[in-house]
């Protein structure tokens, strides 16, 4: 009898043995693009730059060889208030004021009046106020240049560093906005990747892979826009571990538990065995 009981404790802890390896086995969908190879390179993916909407804010500079007419065209230079350092010392930062693209995405630009530049990529819209200038006789050749003042994407969830990250460039994907928050950490599901958009007044949801270059590239997510919120989920081992103490049917640290139960179970039995034995 007293041997059937410690072949049963056994079995029960070379089980919970197993559980516990597979529950901390590495998942499949860690490793990005697990598609690609040194041979397989991409050349067809159309680069979406990031095109001007209303409520956006630019800096638009004008540059020409006669200081003073250049002068009338651009924004003064303001300093803002930004905080105390100290008691009695004020903090201030200085930029160029920008123009806000109106509801009907327009700008009101100085001398040329109302410049259309909703829907323009940055050279876009430096082009068209170049052509502004030129065609009525204002400079004769301008240099035009265009930055963004509030352009933004959001990123949330499991990512190292959550937070808002301002827009710099024409083109910028989705593995460079990931960049900017340090990457996803090791509890990011990186083939659910959320990008939730608003078009045309609808919001709208896409679902990204991280695991699939081939599948990634196609989205029309892959570039991201102005305003876009990036959320990575938990994967079921952070979700776990969302509950008191972890200690869910399905977390490592209850199989370790019952490992640990099973193993006491067994040297309480033995040594009851043998005590019976000796007498």
């Amino acid at each position: 009898m007293t041997y059937l009981n410690m072949r049963k404790q056994k079995i029960l802890i070379s089980a919970a043995l197993v559980l516990m390896v597979s529950a901390c086995s590495t998942p499949a969908n860690v490793v990005y693009f697990q598609d690609s190879t040194d041979k397989e390179i991409r050349n067809d993916v159309v680069v979406e730059s990031v095109r001007l909407r209303p409520a956006d804010k630019v800096s638009i500079i004008v540059n020409c060889a006669d200081v003073v007419l250049m002068q009338q065209f651009n924004l003064p230079y303001v300093s803002r208030y930004v905080g105390s350092t100290s008691e009695g010392q004020a903090s201030y930062n200085t930029g160029v004021s920008g123009y806000i693209v109106d509801a009907d995405g327009n700008i009101d630009f100085p001398v040329v009046g109302k410049v259309h530049l909703a829907g323009l990529t940055r050279a876009e819209a430096a082009e068209k106020i170049k052509n502004e200038l030129q065609s009525q006789n204002l400079i004769r050749d301008p240099v035009v240049t265009v930055d963004y003042l509030n352009l933004y994407v959001s990123l949330m969830g499991e990512v190292a560093r959550p937070g808002r990250y301002p827009i710099t460039r024409d083109a910028i994907t989705i593995l460079d906005a990931l960049s900017l928050a340090g990457d996803l950490t090791i509890f990011g599901r990186r083939d659910n990747i959320r990008v939730i958009r608003e078009e045309g007044g609808v919001q709208k949801t896409y679902l990204l892979d991280l695991c699939s270059m081939e599948e990634l590239v196609k989205s029309p997510a892959y570039y991201i826009c102005q305003n876009d919120l990036i959320y990575v989920e938990p994967n079921a081992m952070r979700t776990r571990q969302s509950t008191v103490n972890g200690n869910t049917v399905m977390s490592t640290s209850f199989w370790i538990s019952i490992a640990s139960l099973a193993a006491s179970l067994v040297s309480t039995i033995t040594l009851v065995a043998l005590r019976a034995k000796s007498l």
